[in-house]
């Protein structure tokens, strides 16, 4: 147990170091929001991986592997295939265009974008921000408790405190520089530990030609890729919830303010291939871990809910007590600890942002000075986190039964389907409107609640909705009044 603290508080001591030296570059509002626009590929590729997974890539999509076995692989085809998209066909264009406005956030790109004279597209951008941020990272605070709970055996509700304030340390300090070359770090420790768990696992297991015939023997469905029973009503929309999963990749804020911090357009052209290759094999790694540990503990006689429980987010844990030494434990919590971490220090300037600048300053003080509002920002975003912490303990304590992939995926999906459907738009539509921008965002934000909470509970059909989850509907429909308020709303 010892070495396992020596190797977290090394870990935790380079995250305080990153934030220290960062905070020396920080100057002014640009600096503390995106770098100040100087980042290469390689932090900006990995910074924005390392956000766009979270903590639901190591203990949401190793439990979802462990679940549906292979099926869980469309999570990966969708995954890669909207990194693609993001990278090879959107980027270049967002970032001539940001540039060109001289935009630090997503508000600022959209309110120069349209040439508002008003504040509304603002205040809808930034409101909606906020509060769906401030959802997902109490998601991700959750994780926090779960990891430290899992690993070490810590209370969940210490676990998610330490976390938490381990977090705003090094971003109140720091500010984006510290996040961006955090994520990098962070981000290759994730790389290797997912890579390397299912190898060292596949060797570690003695009849290797035992595995599919033992995974048969638990669930033939876990061999099939369209899920148990086959290419049933019910499994098409699982596939559709897994695949969609991806469209958060093509408008997300904190995905695409990377975007804003990258050097130049070339920059692009060479992270777009990190930024694939990356997401391809953690993602893989995620599904495989899950799969093999769904083998290994059910052959040795191991409880069918310590497996499967709560979602599968102990499968990870499991794994790695079982097949590393103590020192590599060490590493693994690190692992965890930076996939969530990276997520929630990203989404918390992101957040940030939204308030002090696109609320405050642009409708409120516009006279005041971007080099002013640097202190303000720290502490707005030690204020949104203090919230997002309270909304975490409460779900903790109304809700135990809770899956982590899942309510990470509410979070994620609000984001998505608010934004993403706007930047898409933007950017290869000449047509659209202030006002179709507009009705997106608000289509959008009030259809994850409709399709959560409203038709998931219809009679018959609403096991359908249940499986295909909400962010493809609420993607559609918000592309959809979008075009109409563009097309038909212009007088």
């Amino acid at each position: 147990m010892t070495t396992k603290y020596i190797v977290l508080l090394l870990y935790l001591g380079i995250l305080f170091a990153i934030g220290y030296f960062a905070s020396k570059r920080i100057k002014g509002i640009k600096d503390y929001y995106v770098g100040g626009k100087k980042l290469g590929y390689w932090v900006v590729a990995f910074s924005a991986r390392a956000t766009g997974e979270s903590g639901w890539l190591l203990l949401g999509l190793t439990g979802m592997g462990a679940i549906a076995g292979v099926q869980a692989f469309w999570v990966v085809v969708g995954e890669v295939v909207g990194v693609a998209i993001g990278w090879l066909f959107m980027a270049k264009k967002f970032k001539k265009l940001s540039d060109s406005y001289d935009s630090i956030t997503i508000p600022d790109y959209l309110e120069s974008h349209f040439k508002s004279t008003g504040h509304l597209l603002r205040i809808i951008a930034a409101a909606t921000l906020a509060i769906f941020v401030t959802i997902y990272v109490s998601s991700q605070i959750d994780a926090t408790g779960a990891a430290f709970e899992s690993f070490l055996g810590w209370n969940y509700y210490i676990g998610a405190l330490v976390g938490f304030g381990i977090v705003i340390i090094y971003i109140f300090s720091g500010g984006f520089i510290a996040v961006a070359w955090s994520d990098l770090f962070q981000g290759l420790i994730m790389l290797v530990g997912l890579a390397m768990l299912p190898v060292a696992a596949y060797l570690a297991i003695e009849n290797k030609d035992g595995i599919v015939s033992g995974l048969q023997s638990i669930d033939p469905g876990l061999l099939n890729i369209w899920g148990k029973g086959g290419l049933t009503a019910i499994n098409i929309m699982t596939i559709g919830g897994f695949v969609f999963i991806g469209l958060g990749f093509l408008g997300s804020p904190q995905v695409f303010v990377r975007f804003m911090s990258i050097r130049n357009e070339e920059e692009i052209n060479k992270g777009r291939w990190v930024a694939i290759l990356f997401t391809l094999i953690t993602d893989s790694g995620a599904v495989l871990i899950g799969i093999l540990g769904r083998y290994i503990f059910t052959s040795a006689g191991q409880d069918p809910e310590a497996i499967l429980g709560n979602g599968g987010q102990d499968v990870l844990a499991m794994m790695v007590d079982n097949v590393f030494s103590t020192v590599i434990i060490g590493i693994y919590i690190a692992a965890v600890l930076s996939a969530i971490m990276s997520t929630v220090d990203s989404l918390l300037v992101t957040a940030s942002s939204a308030v002090t600048r696109d609320f405050y300053q642009k409708i409120f003080r516009p006279d005041l000075k971007d080099e002013s509002l640097t202190g303000m920002s720290r502490w707005v975003t030690l204020g949104i986190a203090l919230f997002a912490l309270a909304i975490a303990m409460i779900v903790s304590v109304t809700t135990p039964e809770r899956s982590i992939f899942w309510f990470m995926i509410f979070g994620w999906s609000g984001i998505a389907a608010t934004f993403c459907p706007v930047i898409i738009l933007s950017l290869f539509w000449k047509g659209y409107t202030e006002k179709g921008a507009i009705a997106t965002m608000i289509t959008g934000f009030i259809s994850i609640p409709i399709f959560k909470f409203g038709m998931t509970s219809l009679p018959d059909i609403g096991i359908l909705f249940v499986k295909l989850d909400v962010m493809f509907p609420s993607f559609l429909l918000a592309m959809i009044v979008g075009y109409i308020f563009s097309k038909f709303g212009k007088k």
